[in-house]
């Protein structure tokens, strides 16, 4: 992580990169329209990885900053991945002194449950406690 850095607020966020990520190569947003990210990212506590000045991983956090916050479109750009990136990035969010005192932190992952389960992460005690409204392709449904 040495010569990567860690940036958090919308100011500091490349919109068009992770547009660019979440419409094109992410598995849950494909398609999403930029106005999409923007309002997004505007709602929410943002974390991003850095190379230089070239954004290369995200993170962020819809959130109340008290009680309750959902971990969303979490990312590291596929040639920068296996460098530690996407641990750096969880390390510095758990690490965050607002995280610690919230009595729930949710996410929805298809493919990494080893990478949050390092992370306190873990399968819904009771998932029937839960309900959703999922919309299957939503930016690409006319």
């Amino acid at each position: 992580m040495s010569t990567y850095q860690l940036k958090t607020g919308l100011a500091n966020m490349d919109i068009a990169a992770i547009h660019d990520f979440l419409s094109r190569e992410s598995y849950w947003a494909k398609g999403i329209p930029v106005e999409t990210v923007e309002t997004s990212l505007k709602n929410s506590f943002c974390v991003g990885v850095f190379d230089g000045d070239v954004q290369v991983g995200f993170a962020r956090l819809i959130t109340d900053y008290v009680t309750f916050a959902y971990l969303a479109d979490v990312y590291i750009r596929q040639e920068y991945r296996k460098k530690g990136l996407s641990k750096a990035l969880m390390q510095y969010i758990m690490d965050l002194e607002w995280i610690k005192g919230l009595r729930r932190v949710l996410l929805a992952t298809l493919d990494a449950h080893s990478l949050y389960e390092q992370f306190g992460f873990h399968l819904s005690e009771n998932p029937e406690l839960f309900m959703e409204i999922k919309r299957n392709n939503p930016y690409t449904d006319n």
